[in-house]
């Protein structure tokens, strides 16, 4: 058969062996449905109401700028432009999100690394060896063989019939050059590439998802903090305000006190009340450095560092307006850590396919070209050719049950992230019902706290016009001193809780990432 067409039927091979690597063994993957109530029973919105508000959280995700929207940007619902500078400064300072962009980056050139293996690799290759054999080695039996097949009378005269020519001519130094291409394939015949390519991908994505719910972890715990933070120097300034109108009672009561009006007794008391109160200014001092160092970590700057600019304390914030919640399949689709789940659960999916591939016979196409020539000068010369190619077909026989087990195992693990991606859901489920009814609860006992100081200061008030007239006495007014700044400070604590439990919320619901993804710093390369 001529070379051409020994070649033609070569490739006429190859090309149906790649073409029959369309099966894929293991079990394909279906997205698993979110198992989530169709409404929040229990809940302040009913289900109407939570349909609508995931019809109008949905809505932005079409508009020109998303980034606007409530759903990717919940802590304007603050109205606070400090928060909103400190919250646009995560994506890039934050060092947890840089080593969680770094993961992403690593995960996606892995899944490129995994990806090449359904390629064919071709390899060019040039060398040059000078070499000289031993004549004390393989060559001495050449050496033996001559001398006894001279002396029976073997060889003919002349040089090459001299004993040991022939080991003298390939113990010789020589030079050796070649240079070629080695081309190797393995056939991707049961899908194991392929499902490792799906495992890798599906990998990148949890990776993807992971900094997603990264972002919306450090985003959450800026707001808290501050939040916190502006809490302790509203209660500070209670405080504050506090000691001042105290200072101004006990003056009162000195006067009194000296004009005969009023027992000494009165003025120690209303002394001791204001160092009493004032007493708690160091430990607020305490827990305002301790939050200003809480953010400064989070936003990868060095203690103290954000004390300039947040030293002032805010304006109070208006009331907060009604959550719009969504439905819960908007949920599953929004929370990163189930997004997370249900990658991890398709990467395990693929890697059974990966281990069921190793159970059937593999093939692997190889071949090389080159030239080699003693004389470099001679490289160039078609005759200087030499090639090899063909298949090889391995076939496992016995593992030792290596490859079974790692089947099983690999089922195991499949099952393990079903198992965790169901947990996933259901922690989803129990964060927004938690969050929804702490959020409620205390938006409830803000307005009672916020009535009763209110009312504690009208109290106040008329104590000390009484005391004054002298128709009351100075317990009164002490009394009332307390019960306010006791409600007052409730209501600071009670309005941060508030706020505290709406980022909560807004966690528990997945808004806030899709606004501003940090670039990966090699993976788009």
């Amino acid at each position: 058969m001529p070379a051409g067409t020994r070649l033609r039927n070569a490739l006429a091979y190859l090309a149906l062996l790649a073409l029959s690597g369309g099966c894929e063994v293991g079990p394909a993957f279906r997205p698993p449905k979110a198992d989530l109530p169709p409404s929040w029973d229990g809940a302040t919105q009913s289900a109407a109401a939570a349909a609508a508000a995931g019809a109008a959280a949905a809505e932005p995700a079409a508009t020109e700028n998303p980034g606007e929207s409530l759903d990717e940007a919940w802590w304007k619902v603050f109205k606070d432009p400090t928060l909103e500078r400190l919250e646009q400064r995560v994506a890039g300072q934050n060092l947890d999100i840089q080593a969680a962009t770094i993961r992403l980056a690593e995960s996606r050139l892995q899944a490129r690394i995994t990806a090449g293996g359904l390629w064919p690799t071709l390899d060019a290759n040039a060398s040059y060896e000078r070499q000289k054999a031993s004549k004390q080695g393989l060559l001495s039996l050449f050496s033996a063989g001559t001398a006894g097949s001279q002396a029976s009378g073997t060889f003919g005269s002349g040089a090459g019939g001299a004993p040991g020519s022939l080991s003298s001519t390939l113990s010789a130094p020589l030079s050796l050059w070649q240079y070629g291409f080695d081309a190797s394939w393995e056939l991707d015949l049961w899908g194991g590439a392929r499902r490792a390519m799906q495992a890798a991908r599906a990998t990148a994505q949890a990776s993807q998802e992971d900094l997603r719910a990264e972002l919306l972890e450090q985003w959450a715990e800026v707001a808290r903090d501050y939040l916190t933070l502006r809490g302790v120097q509203a209660q500070r300034a209670i405080v504050e305000a506090t000691v001042a109108a105290d200072r101004d009672t006990a003056a009162i009561t000195g006067e009194r006190a000296g004009a005969g009006l009023t027992p000494q007794q009165d003025l120690l008391s209303a002394q001791t009340e204001t160092d009493s109160v004032a007493s708690q200014l160091p430990t607020l001092g305490q827990q305002e450095a301790q939050l200003l160092n809480a953010l400064s970590l989070l936003l990868g700057a060095p203690p103290d560092s954000l004390r300039e600019e947040l030293s002032v304390a805010g304006q109070p914030h208006e009331a907060l307006p009604a959550v719009p919640l969504g439905i819960p399949s908007e949920l599953a689709r929004r929370r990163p850590d189930i997004r997370s789940a249900e990658a991890k659960l398709q990467a395990a999916t693929a890697q059974v396919g990966v281990a069921v591939a190793q159970l059937y016979p593999s093939i692997t196409l190889t071949g090389s070209f080159g030239l080699q020539a003693l004389q470099f000068s001679n490289l160039g010369s078609w005759s200087a050719r030499q090639y090899a190619f063909g298949p090889s077909l391995t076939l496992p026989l016995f593992e030792g049950g290596r490859l079974r087990g790692t089947v099983e195992l690999r089922k195991a693990e499949q099952q393990e992230a079903a198992i965790n991606y169901q947990k996933t859901v259901l922690q989803a489920w129990h964060d927004v019902a938690n969050a929804l009814i702490a959020y409620d609860t205390e938006r409830e006992r803000l307005q009672r706290l916020t009535q009763a100081a209110r009312e504690s200061d009208e109290v106040l008030r008329i104590a000390l016009e009484r005391y004054r007239s002298g128709i009351d006495p100075y317990l009164n007014v002490l009394t009332a001193q307390r019960t306010l700044l006791h409600y007052q400070l409730q209501a600071a604590q009670s309005l941060t809780a508030v706020e505290s439990n709406l980022v909560q919320l807004y966690k528990a619901l997945g808004g806030g990432w899709a606004s501003a993804m940090p670039e990966t710093p090699t993976a788009s390369r």
